[in-house]
C-alpha cells in the first residue's frame, strides 16, 4: 500500500468546522488544553483573521483531502515587551497521531515564524501524559525552561505545565544584553 502524504499549507475559512472539530475533541475528553467549552466555528475565524493580521501562520495538515490537524503561532502575552514572542499550537485529529503529522506541522510553524518579527517560541505543555508533545517539541530543538505546578484544573485533578523554549531562526535586531544601541526592527 503506498503512503498517503501530508500537506502542510495556511487555513482558509473553510478548514475551520474540522478546526473546531478537532479542537472540541481535547475540550472534551482531555486535559491538553485548559478550555473548557469548545470554540465555535466563528471563533475560530476571528482568530485566523486575528493572526493573519499580525502576520503570523495558522497552518493545517491535509491528509488525503481531509484536515487532520492544525498549529499556529500567537503572540505570547499582551504586554508590548512582549511582541517578539510567539506561543505554539499544535492539535491532531483523534487517530492522525503517529504519522508525523505533528512534526511535519511544527517544522511549517517554525519556518513561517522565523520570517516574522518574532525571536522566541514558547510551548506550554499541560504534563498529563504529555510525553509525545515534549519529546516533538525537544526533537525540533526547544529546552526545557519551567514546570508551573498545579496551575489547571480540569476533569477532577490538578494539572501541571511544562514550559519549553526555542530562539526561532530569524534574530531581530535589538540591543544586546551587553549594548546601549537601539533597535530597527523593520530593516
Amino acid at each position: 500500500m503506498a503512503a498517503v502524504e501530508s500537506v502542510i499549507r495556511p487555513a482558509v475559512a473553510a478548514d475551520l468546522n474540522a478546526v473546531a472539530g478537532i479542537f472540541t475533541h481535547y475540550v472534551r475528553h482531555t486535559v491538553i488544553t485548559f478550555e473548557e467549552i469548545p470554540a465555535p466555528v466563528d471563533a475560530w475565524q476571528r482568530r485566523l483573521d486575528e493572526l493573519a493580521a499580525q502576520g503570523l501562520p495558522f497552518l493545517v495538515a491535509e491528509l488525503s483531502g481531509e484536515v487532520a490537524g492544525y498549529a499556529y503561532a500567537a503572540p505570547w502575552r499582551p504586554k508590548p515587551a512582549y511582541r517578539h514572542t510567539v506561543e505554539n499550537s499544535i492539535y491532531l485529529a483523534p487517530g492522525r497521531t503517529g504519522r508525523g503529522l505533528g512534526g511535519a506541522l511544527l517544522e511549517a510553524l517554525l519556518d513561517a515564524c522565523a520570517r516574522t518579527r518574532a525571536r522566541q517560541m514558547i510551548a506550554v505543555i499541560a504534563d498529563a501524559g504529555a510525553d509525545a508533545s515534549v519529546a516533538l517539541h525537544r526533537r525540533f530543538g526547544f529546552a526545557d525552561v519551567g514546570r508551573l505546578t498545579a496551575v489547571g484544573y480540569k476533569h477532577g485533578r490538578w494539572i501541571d505545565t511544562v514550559l519549553m523554549q526555542r530562539t526561532l531562526g530569524r534574530t531581530p535586531a535589538g540591543p544586546r544584553p551587553d549594548s546601549t544601541e537601539t533597535a530597527d526592527l523593520d530593516r
